[in-house]
């Protein structure tokens, strides 16, 4: 099936389960909504962020995807449920295969999970490792300071350094050999988060784990598509194209081209 894998998050962290799918499902296109202008999303409320989230869905759902992806750990938080009741194609969320691959992994049975504010306070984490292993220890941290490091292109930069050596201060001493990436914007931090934690922590990046429940769904349900042409990717996004396109030609190793969708009006930057 041709029709494309629409995929959306608060801004460019979801550009990490993008690079997953290509690699794992490179026949696949890719839809992809970065809601930049009003980033970050930990921050606002549930009932905000279901909005902002819906209205998104729906501008996706103009080009008639066979799956919808929910790359951003706060709307998968606030929206996931009522989005598979609403739509008729699988919704697939980030929390679920983030919690599988820490069970899977972890040996001391404790783990610790970093997210937005809006995630932490969701519990959705901690509910979601519970009902896979009950007796597990959590950990859990909100890192609000993360995401605008991310949006603003300074991931790489010292105060994102001394910033995450800050923010992670307080799980020192906690005797996990897991960390969940509770947000997809963190990978792109991965490096100063490894630092900070040791060798001893692995870190849980649930792109990986998620394209591949994606690609489950797609070969149980005969969606995968068997055609040979493939088209281009198409990234849209609510901000600066030009801070977006940067980032992502970065981070995916290609050029790219992105739609700025300034609700309602679209302005195309090549």
């Amino acid at each position: 099936m041709q029709q494309p894998i629409a995929i959306l998050d608060s801004g460019v962290g979801g550009l990490t389960v993008v690079s997953e799918i290509m690699r794992q499902l490179p026949k696949e296109q890719v839809v992809y909504f970065g809601d930049t202008a009003r980033a970050p999303y930990g921050p606002r409320s549930p009932s905000e962020v279901l909005f902002f989230t819906k209205q998104i869905v729906d501008f996706l759902l103009l080009y008639r995807p066979k799956m919808v992806v929910l790359a951003c750990n706060t709307a998968t938080a606030a929206a996931l449920e009522h989005l598979r009741a609403c739509i008729s194609v699988p919704v697939v969320g980030v929390i679920k295969p983030g919690a599988r691959a820490a069970i899977k992994l972890s040996r001391t049975r404790s783990v610790g999970v970093i997210g937005t504010e809006g995630t932490i306070k969701s519990g959705a984490y901690v509910q979601a490792l519970h009902d896979i292993s009950p007796d597990i220890q959590i950990v859990s941290l909100a890192c609000p300071s993360f995401v605008p490091l991310v949006e603003e292109g300074r991931y790489q930069s010292a105060e994102a350094k001394k910033t995450v050596l800050e923010t992670l201060a307080p799980l020192a001493g906690h005797d996990m050999d897991c960390l969940i990436l509770g947000c997809t914007h963190y990978p792109f931090l991965s490096g100063y988060i490894s630092e900070c934690m040791g060798e001893k922590v692995q870190l849980i990046n649930s792109a990986d784990e998620t394209a591949r429940e994606i690609s489950a769904i797609l070969y149980s349900n005969g969606l995968q598509n068997r055609s040979s042409c493939i088209p281009d990717p198409l990234f849209f996004c609510s901000g600066s194209p030009v801070t977006f396109r940067t980032i992502a030609e970065a981070w995916l190793n290609r050029p790219v081209t992105v739609t700025q969708v300034a609700w309602p009006s679209i302005i195309q930057v090549g």
